[in-house]
C-alpha cells in the first residue's frame, strides 16, 4: 500500500503540522530543493522504511497515480470541490475539522496533536478493514 497526497490548489505544507507529525514520531526534515513558497520536505515513518517527498500539490500532479487508486478526502471543502476524482476506482469522504482554527491559541500544539491521533486511528482502522476483506475474498476463492 501506497499513499499519496494532493488538494484542489497547491499552497504550503503548514509547518504546525509538521512538528505534530514530527512529535508523533514521524521524521520529517525540510529539504533544501522546492520554492520558499511551498517547500519541499522528505518524510519517513522509521529509519528502515522508505522515505517520501512531500510538498504541497494538486490532486492531479504527476508524482500521483493517475489511475487505480481510491482517493480519501479529509477536507470537507476537497469533498464538496472534486465530487469525481478522475483515475480514482473509489472515493471516500473522511473529513475532519482544521486544526488551524487553533493556531495562536493555548490550544494550538493540543489541537494538532489530537487531530493527528485521530487521522492515524482512522486510517489504520479503515486499511485494516479493508485488509480483511482482501483476505476473506482470497480465502473465498480458494474454497
Amino acid at each position: 500500500m501506497e499513499s499519496f497526497s494532493g488538494g484542489t490548489q497547491a499552497t504550503a505544507f503548514n509547518h504546525r503540522a509538521i512538528a505534530a507529525l514530527n512529535r508523533a514520531g514521524f521524521q520529517i526534515v525540510k529539504l533544501n530543493s522546492g520554492t520558499e513558497s511551498n517547500p519541499k520536505y522528505s518524510g519517513s515513518m522509521g529509519r528502515d522504511l522508505g522515505g517520501y517527498i512531500m510538498y504541497s500539490k494538486k490532486y492531479n500532479d504527476m508524482q500521483n497515480p493517475q489511475s487505480n487508486f481510491g482517493a480519501i478526502m479529509v477536507c470537507s471543502e476537497a469533498d464538496k470541490s472534486c465530487p469525481v476524482v478522475p483515475g480514482a476506482e473509489a472515493r471516500f469522504s473522511l473529513p475532519y475539522d482544521d486544526p488551524k482554527f487553533y493556531d495562536n491559541t493555548a490550544s494550538e500544539k493540543a489541537k494538532y496533536d489530537e487531530r493527528v491521533r485521530q487521522i492515524g486511528r482512522e486510517i489504520f482502522f479503515m486499511m485494516d478493514y479493508a485488509k480483511k476483506q482482501l483476505v476473506s475474498r482470497a480465502e473465498s476463492v480458494k474454497k
